[in-house]
C-alpha cells in the first residue's frame, strides 16, 4: 500500500518488549523502565494477528526490536509465527547481542533470516560507559555465535557519539575494519534528539560525514534503503551511513512501528499513535490503513527534537 506521498510501505518494525538487560545512555533512563505486566503488552496472538494484517496491505518484511527482544517472554513463538505469515519474506531481529550464545541457532530455526547487532564500539571500556556496565566480550561472543549459528550476513549497528562534535577516528575505523570479513557491513547512525537525548548538548551529536573523513579510502556504491553504502577496496562487506539529521531519508521511508504495547507510530518522530489493540479483522485492518495514511512527508529532528513522546527503547529503532 502506498502512503500520500507515493511511498509503497512494505516494511514493519514492531517492537516486542520495551524491557533491556542493559541500559545504553541514548536509549534507556539510567534506572530502568517501569516493567509493565505481561498482560499489558501484545500477546503472541496479537502480535501474529497484526503482522498478517499489515501483510493484507502490502508489508512483506518484518523487523522484531525491544527493547532487547531476546528479554521477551516466548520470542521463539513469535518468531516462529511471524515467519508463518502468508506474504511475509523476511523477518529480521535487532538484538544487542548480549543473549546470542543462547539464542542464535534457536533463532535461526525459527525463522529469523537476519540479524542486526548493535555495537557503538570496539573499545571495552568505553562499551561499558555507554551500555552502562555491559561487557564488550559478551557481545563479541554473541555474534560469534551467530556466525557458528549460520547468519552468515550480519549488520552491525554503530551510533556516532561525540565530544565537541567529534567521534574517535579510532573507533571508527576499527568499526569499519571489520567489513573485511565476509557478510559483514557496519551501519552508522546519527544520534537523533529523542527521549533520553532530547536535552543532551548538541556538541555529542556527529554528523555522518566524521566516517568519512576518518575513512576516506571508503568509497560510495549505492544505496540499501535508508542507507547510502560505501565499501573499503577489496572488502566483501559494506559501510552504510544512516543520516536522519544532517541529510532526513524521508523520501525513501517505506516503514511503519508497531509498539509493544500496541500502538502503531506511522513515524518514528511523530507524537501521533494509533491503538491497534483489541482490534480485529476489518477494524484493524482499517486502522493500519488509516496509520499509513497518516505518515507524514517527513520529520523535522534537524531543526529540534523529536516529537515522539516515547524513548528508543519503547519504540523499537
Amino acid at each position: 500500500m502506498k502512503d500520500n506521498f507515493g511511498r509503497n510501505i512494505t516494511y514493519l518494525r514492531f517492537s516486542v518488549t520495551d524491557l533491556c538487560n542493559l541500559r545504553c545512555r541514548y536509549c534507556m533512563p539510567e534506572g530502568g523502565v517501569a516493567k509493565l505486566a505481561h498482560s499489558d503488552i501484545l500477546s503472541v496472538e496479537e502480535i501474529g494477528e497484526i503482522v498478517a494484517a499489515a501483510a493484507s496491505l502490502g508489508v512483506t518484511k518484518v523487523r522484531l526490536t525491544g527493547g532487547e527482544p531476546l528479554v521477551r517472554r516466548g520470542i521463539l513463538d513469535i518468531c516462529r509465527l511471524v515467519s508463518a505469515v502468508p506474504g511475509i519474506t523476511e523477518t529480521c531481529l535487532t538484538t544487542n547481542g548480549t543473549l546470542l550464545r543462547e539464542f542464535a541457532a534457536p533463532l535461526r530455526a525459527a525463522g529469523i533470516s537476519r540479524l542486526n547487532i548493535s555495537l557503538d564500539t570496539l573499545d571495552a571500556d568505553r562499551y561499558r560507559e555507554i551500555t552502562r556496565g555491559g561487557e564488550l566480550a559478551v557481545a563479541l561472543d554473541g555474534v560469534a555465535a551467530a556466525r557458528e549459528a549460520g547468519f552468515d550476513y550480519l549488520k552491525i549497528n554503530a551510533v556516532l557519539i561525540g565530544d565537541g562534535g567529534v567521534a574517535p577516528d579510532e573507533e571508527i575505523r576499527a568499526l569499519v575494519e571489520l567489513t573485511r570479513s565476509p557478510g559483514t557491513h557496519v551501519r552508522f547512525i546519527e544520534l537523533m534528539p529523542i527521549g533520553e537525548m532530547s536535552d543532551w548538548s548538541r556538541s555529542r551529536y556527529v554528523e555522518n560525514s566524521a566516517v568519512l573523513r576518518a575513512v576516506p579510502e571508503l568509497a560510495e556504491h549505492d544505496t540499501d534503503g535508508v542507507a547510502r553504502v560505501y565499501r573499503l577496496p577489496g572488502a566483501p562487506g559494506a559501510v552504510g551511513l544512516i543520516s536522519p539529521v544532517s541529510s532526513h531519508f524521508c523520501p525513501s521511508c517505506n516503514r511503519i512501528r508497531v509498539t509493544a504495547d500496541g500502538k502503531l507510530k506511522p513515524c518514528l518522530h511523530s507524537p501521533e499513535e494509533i491503538n491497534l489493540r483489541g482490534l480485529h479483522g476489518d477494524a484493524l485492518t482499517d486502522a493500519l490503513r488509516a496509520g499509513i495514511l497518516a505518515k507524514p512527508e517527513r520529520h523535522h529532528i534537524d531543526s529540534g527534537a523529536s516529537g515522539s513522546r516515547r524513548n528508543m527503547n519503547a519504540i523499537g529503532g
